[in-house]
């Protein structure tokens, strides 16, 4: 068998980045990221992908149709022998971007440092984090089976290669998710403030406590009604097992430190953050409140919050 050249392997290795399968490129059997090859075949009725490969799988060639993969890794090289770099600790992920959870993807770009009305990443803030997110692309008047909502794959079952990578090689992951009201179980003796039932709320949860108590304090601070997942009884808020994103296998938690932190917000308070929330173009222009129209607008407060916490957490991590 003749040897592979180097070029061969750098362009495989870049079609495999890009979502082709890197055996593929070699004429062999298909690789995924699973341990063994996911079904190719759609998902039983009323049941979501068992996982990402197997909606890549599935929806083979419809990537920019159906679906986007969008991430940055910043290029760092250290090439001096006396001193040392700095390295990236944080990146920032949106599982179920685009039509899936609306608002997540801006917030992913913006948490990031880059603006999110821009697609080609012109960063608008003097520190920028890497990102990947998933987005959903499909029509809001898509036919029942064909929703962006049928693209959802549960947390714990993210197998991109580029995601868990990415999470592995960071110190910190914030994962950002969108979720409804009724799924926070308020209950009528409210601690935190304000006293009566807001459904514009973020839930703060992941394992590592650090970053999680500095993104709840900083938003808070901001004016945002921020639940620790981990201490709901502060807020007069019953068990949120179901939205702690304490699972090993959530990437939030895949880091370095086997830890990260992960934002459940709610409909009303993604769409709190944008001046246009329906859609696409309107959140992506209409984000930075530019527009008197919209200055009621609370997106760049939220993410310069985020921000926040991220370098206070950061200050305290060294250099390896």
């Amino acid at each position: 068998m003749p040897a592979t050249s180097r070029r061969t392997l750098l362009t495989a290795l870049a079609a495999a980045t890009a979502g082709a399968p890197l055996l593929a490129q070699f004429g062999g059997t298909p690789a995924y990221a699973a341990t063994t090859p996911p079904p190719c075949g759609p998902p039983a009725e009323g049941q979501e992908y068992e996982s990402n490969n197997h909606l890549y799988c599935h929806l083979a060639g419809r990537e920019g149709i159906d679906f986007a993969r969008r991430y940055k890794r910043h290029q760092l090289s250290d090439t001096s022998l006396p001193n040392t770099f700095p390295y990236a600790r944080t990146t920032i992920m949106a599982l179920h971007g685009g039509g899936i959870e609306m608002g997540t993807s801006e917030l992913c770009l913006g948490i990031a440092g880059y603006d999110p009305g821009k697609p080609d990443g012109e960063a608008v803030c003097p520190t920028t984090y890497d990102y990947w997110m998933f987005e959903g692309l499909r029509s809001a008047s898509a036919p029942v089976g064909q929703k962006n909502g049928d693209l959802h794959v549960t947390a714990k079952n993210c197998d991109d290669h580029v995601a868990l990578s990415m999470a592995a090689s960071s110190l910190n992951v914030l994962s950002l998710h969108g979720c409804k009201a009724d799924q926070i179980p308020f209950v009528t003796n409210l601690i935190w403030p304000p006293k009566e039932i807001d459904p514009k709320a973020v839930v703060v949860g992941g394992l590592f406590t650090p970053l999680r108590e500095a993104l709840v304090a900083e938003l808070r601070a901001s004016g945002f009604q921020a639940i620790d997942a981990m201490k709901p009884e502060e807020s007069g808020v019953g068990s949120l097992g179901h939205l702690n994103g304490d699972h090993e296998n959530n990437p939030c938690n895949k880091t370095m430190l086997r830890q990260g932190a992960q934002m459940e917000l709610t409909t009303e308070l993604r769409a709190s953050l944008f001046g246009d929330f329906t859609t696409r173009g309107g959140r992506a222009t209409t984000w930075d409140n530019r527009d008197p129209r919209y200055s009621e607008a609370r997106f760049i407060p939220f993410r310069d919050a985020c921000r926040r916490a991220i370098a206070a957490v950061e200050a305290t991590q060294p250099i390896l």
